[in-house]
This record gives C-alpha cells, sequence and structure tokens, in this order.
C-alpha cells in the first residue's frame, strides 16, 4: 500500500531523520532533544538576548515543564548545564551552557550537519534548497508551540 498523504511522508521523514541524528548524538553521550536544548540555550545565550527560563525554553521547544525538567536533570548530571536563580523571579531557574555544555553543542552540530547530508543524499542541493523552504512556509512561526518539536 502506498501513502501519498502529506502528513504520513512527513512523519516517516521526520522518523529517519530523527533515528539517524539521535544514533549519532547518543555516540557523544547525549541525545537528539538533549542537543536541541542546548542548541536553543546557546543560541539564546548573546549579550542581547534575554535569557530562558525553564518554563519559557520549555514553551519555545514545544516541551511540557515535567519532561523539561527531566531534559535538564539530565545535562545537569551530565556537566552540560547549570541552573541559575532568576534574579527577577526567586522561583523560576534560568538554564545556562556550561563550557563543556557549548563544546558538545557546537562540535554535535556539526557532525549532524554531516547526518543530514547523509540523509538527503538523493536530492540535490538546489533540491533540499527547496525543501527548507517548502517546510518553513507550512510552519507557522507567528503561533505558539503546539506539540514537541523534540
Amino acid at each position: 500500500m502506498q501513502h501519498f498523504d502529506v502528513n504520513w511522508l512527513l512523519s516517516r521523514a521526520a522518523h529517519g531523520l530523527r533515528e539517524a541524528m539521535d544514533t549519532e548524538a547518543m555516540a557523544h553521550g547525549t541525545s537528539i532533544r538533549g542537543q536541541i536544548v542546548l542548541t536553543a540555550l546557546v543560541q539564546n545565550s548573546h549579550p542581547d538576548a534575554r535569557p530562558y527560563s525553564q518554563l519559557a525554553l520549555g514553551h519555545a521547544l514545544g516541551v511540557d515543564k515535567t519532561t523539561m525538567t527531566a531534559l535538564l536533570d539530565k545535562l545537569e548530571r551530565q556537566g552540560l548545564v547549570v541552573r541559575t536563580p532568576d534574579p527577577n523571579d526567586r522561583r523560576a531557574r534560568i538554564p545556562v551552557p556550561t563550557e563543556a555544555g557549548r563544546e558538545l553543542q557546537a562540535k554535535l552540530y556539526h557532525q549532524l550537519a554531516a547526518v543530514e547530508d547523509r540523509v538527503l543524499a538523493d536530492l540535490a542541493p538546489a533540491e533540499r534548497d527547496v525543501l527548507r523552504s517548502l517546510l518553513r512556509r507550512i510552519i507557522s512561526t507567528e503561533e505558539p508551540v503546539e506539540g514537541s518539536c523534540v
């Protein structure tokens, strides 16, 4: 039976890419979920950015607070993240990547780009650009995230 509906095709493509990337991330001691969290923290750590609270990070990635807590607990045990008190809310914590976390994120970022290249090897560079462009067009960035991206 052939499947032509977009949901099935996107789900299968995402599953294959996620499995390949998770395998690579696991070889470096984390998961693709851990890498996505580290990447969000690193990308949001420039001086002009307001640091993510743990709750805001969960909202940005579409992850419930229980799952985000577990992810950050693991990253913290690995020495990749520390949680600091939020100066504006004593109940909140701000996750901050450690130097080891930044190094792993940068290294794995490049490794995962190579995984993506392997998974998309049957597509010409122009086709990859079209794929990315089409996916960006159907993903609304103006609405809150519904469902997890990790």
